[in-house]
């Protein structure tokens, strides 16, 4: 049901103005509340509570927990492609993401548009900063697993810079680093992994490696470093410190809303892209606030068809600062995510490590 033929002929996930996005949006959501509404009960009987409760523009937004407590899907089950389920320890409730074909689609196909845009198109050599068999353990696969397999379709020569033990694999990956001398390379991991087990042990070590010119993607919760008071440009010095990496480009999302992800600029800012948006609500009054002021996320997706996550609010604090405006250039608005709301359970990719890496 869900025709995106109209973002995908724009040139870049950044193309649409404020006026033609809302417009464009406005229309496609509107289409996923009626749909939602017809083909799934429970998210219709959550609208008409929360409609009646008053939400800013009188939109209906699903708390990202309640997709850990209930199945909330909008197909029939035989027509269920894959499960996606959010990252968890044992003890932790995970969500559960029912996609159909069509779902699934067109979140690979603007993950692929996103991350094009930063990568180029052509696939780059890619060091992953993690261990093999991290796609391989059902306990991490999940959320760390799911994510490595996602984005190792934007790179060839895949090397693991990790073992099994969490411990720098330095001949692997000097010989990774020897064999793409001077070519462009993807380097990915999850944000805590990448400082504990690569950045530190090689500031530590007083190793330096040489990975100018690549491009470092990452993505999980700062909560862990926030405690130890690394922020984002602690992380980019290092970056440079040890590696020579100058281009870093964290991103924000979501198992509840996977494809629209919200990568980071060049000078420092998330972005919505053009088939996603954000806005940031008060969380007393669920009201919206305007640019400035740090309140709770509620993010929005034309995306998901399948399954009710459309427009989510999630458990993490930012602020918005402006829309079409950032120096870098870009259009869609343009924020920081502070952390959790406080006593949110806290939830990430890379929380999952503890379990599996005995000290």
């Amino acid at each position: 049901m869900n025709n995106l033929d109209f973002f995908y002929q724009q040139p870049s996930p950044y193309s649409l103005g404020a006026a033609e996005k809302q417009q464009v949006l406005h229309s496609h959501l509107a289409a996923l509340d009626a749909h939602h509404q017809q083909h799934c009960e429970l998210y219709r009987r959550i609208a008409s509570s929360q409609t009646a409760a008053g939400w800013f523009d009188q939109q209906v937004f699903l708390p990202v927990r309640l997709f850990k407590e209930y199945e909330l899907k909008s197909v029939a089950q035989q027509d269920v492609f894959k499960v996606l389920t959010s990252s968890g320890t044992t003890s932790q409730q995970v969500s559960r993401i029912a996609l159909d074909r069509e779902t699934a689609a067109h979140q690979s196909k603007v993950l692929v548009k996103i991350m094009q845009h930063y990568l180029g198109v052509q696939r780059l050599p890619m060091l992953i900063i993690d261990h093999p068999s991290v796609v391989k353990d059902r306990l991490s696969f999940s959320a760390r697993g799911a994510g490595i397999l996602g984005l190792s379709t934007f790179g060839r020569d895949h090397t693991y810079a990790l073992d099994d033990d969490m411990q720098i694999n330095l001949e692997r990956v000097q010989a990774f680093i020897a064999k793409h001398q001077g070519k462009p390379v993807f380097i990915f991991g999850f944000t805590f992994m990448v400082w504990q087990y690569f950045f530190q042990v090689l500031q530590q070590s007083g190793q330096q490696l040489d990975l100018a010119g690549s491009v470092l993607v990452h993505s999980g919760g700062w909560k862990k470093l926030i405690d130890i008071a690394v922020d984002n440009s602690v992380f980019k010095q290092v970056a440079f410190a040890t590696c020579g990496i100058q281009r870093v480009h964290n991103f924000y999302g979501m198992v509840e809303q996977v494809g629209s992800i919200f990568v980071e600029c060049s000078h420092g800012y998330l972005h919505a892209p053009d088939y996603a948006d954000i806005d940031i609500v008060d969380a007393r009054t669920m009201q919206k606030l305007p640019d400035g002021q740090q309140g709770l996320i509620a993010v929005s997706s034309v995306l998901p068809s399948s399954y009710p996550g459309h427009r989510l609010l999630t458990e993490d604090l930012g602020t918005v600062f402006g829309e079409d405006n950032c120096p870098c250039g870009l259009n869609g608005k343009y924020f920081h995510v502070h952390g959790r709301l406080p006593k949110a359970e806290v939830r990430g990719c890379s929380d999952t490590h503890a379990a599996e890496v005995k000290p």
